[in-house]
């Protein structure tokens, strides 16, 4: 018979042992996922659209995110945030200029037309737009907003249509200022899951949120996965992170007085109180692979290093990797960075311009997962890293269909 101490230690190796399988996303049977970041085709078309996330699901998204916001009649709707006007044409609507207003939401004002103030019947008459200014406006007011129950429909059709396993991957937007509007999100979104049959630990749902407080409540609700997303301002010319506020610290911190910032949670003793109440990490990508200033101008920030008369992340080099995905995975916590873009712009000068070459280094790494806007190139980039580390791959990708089978 083992004594206590050799058990616990027995114990642990075969944690740590079933915990490195787990993680292992060298395979094609449990490759890194792909997450639709707020639909998967975000590069191409409107946000939160049942025709990006069709679009996404086509390029290879494993799953798709709806951010969730709630209307003044208590329907879960996909947009970015409550504020409408940079995702929707409410702005050229003239029925609904009367509903442009100023609103505090996590302790900063914001004007514009908010998801509270309208019925769903309402959001029902606008359209979605592309938010960003150097993405193609040309779809603009085309595309409907959908509730949380036609993504899920619309999701579980594609999946049979697929003939592989489609997800959600919901994020409850600014839970706190919802709470405050009489509009909590958390139990709507479970009731919306139980209606769907997706409200158990085996669901193809994964729940996220940058406050921790709403989670914590999620857990006590439900067996559905969580994951703590996590968050900073910017990156300073060091490639330290900046905790400018309100991207300083979870807003259920800042309302409950809580000392500390959102790196905390990243911490090893961060991570194990992540562990308690969730199942992952969404960290910001440049948590775990940052980048610094190839030279650093006058005023403190990055100089124009390549020459080509302007300052974004081509004048940026990496620095080494952070041990927070190897942390995380001696506690069984998946890591799904975010947000993967392929801009030249947005890709530091070690990746060559080319975003694969990005979406390479995070899977080498050894994340479970990536939120990509350009689903088509986070699926390339993955059958490449499969090709190079799974011998069957390139067999069952010549030969067969539905070669990835993740076990997410």
């Amino acid at each position: 018979m083992l004594q206590p101490l050799r058990w616990a230690g027995a114990c642990l190796l075969a944690l740590a042992t079933l915990n490195a399988s787990a993680h292992d996303r060298t395979r094609a049977e449990n490759p890194p996922l792909i997450i639709g970041h707020r639909g998967g085709a975000t590069g191409y078309l409107p946000d939160h659209t049942l025709e990006n996330y069709a679009l996404g699901i086509t390029m290879g998204a494993d799953y798709v995110e709806p951010d969730l916001v709630a209307t003044k009649d208590g329907v879960l709707i996909a947009r970015h945030e409550p504020n409408l006007i940079a995702t929707t044409n409410v702005a050229s609507l003239s029925q609904f200029a009367s509903r442009k207003r100023t609103a505090i939401i996590d302790g900063v004002a914001e004007t514009g037309f908010f998801a509270s103030d309208f019925t769903l019947a309402e959001i029902k008459t606008l359209r979605a737009i592309q938010p960003l200014a150097d993405r193609d406006p040309g779809f603009d007011g085309k595309f409907e907003i959908p509730t949380l129950e036609e993504i899920i429909a619309f999701v579980k059709r594609k999946s049979a249509e697929e003939g592989r396993r489609i997800g959600i991957y919901p994020e409850t937007k600014h839970p706190t200022y919802h709470q405050s509007l009489g509009l909590p999100l958390e139990d709507r979104l479970l009731a919306t899951l139980s209606k769907a049959g997706w409200n158990h630990r085996n669901a193809p749902v994964i729940i996220q949120s940058f406050e921790t407080a709403n989670l914590k409540y999620l857990r006590s609700k439900s067996s559905v996965r969580l994951v703590q997303l996590v968050d900073a301002n910017d990156v300073n010319a060091d490639g330290s992170l900046d905790f400018t506020k309100p991207y300083d610290k979870p807003y259920d911190w800042v309302v409950s007085g809580r000392a500390g910032l959102f790196k905390d949670l990243l911490t090893p003793a961060g991570l194990a109180e992540v562990r308690t109440y969730a199942d992952g990490i969404g960290p910001w990508k440049l948590y775990l692979i940052s980048s610094t200033c190839k030279s650093v101008a006058a005023g403190g920030g990055c100089a124009d290093a390549n020459g080509d008369g302007l300052v974004d992340e081509r004048d940026r080099k990496l620095l080494p990797a952070s041990d927070i995905v190897s942390n995380a995975h001696k506690l069984g916590l998946l890591v799904h960075p975010y947000t993967f873009r392929s801009e030249q712009r947005r890709l530091a000068s070690d990746y060559q311009g080319n975003p694969a070459n990005e979406y390479l280094a995070f899977y080498a790494l050894g994340v479970d997962g990536v939120f990509a806007d350009f689903a088509d190139t986070a699926f390339a980039a993955r059958a490449m890293f499969l090709l190079k580390n799974d011998p069957s791959y390139a067999r069952c990708l010549v030969n067969g269909r539905g070669c990835v089978t993740s076990r997410d």
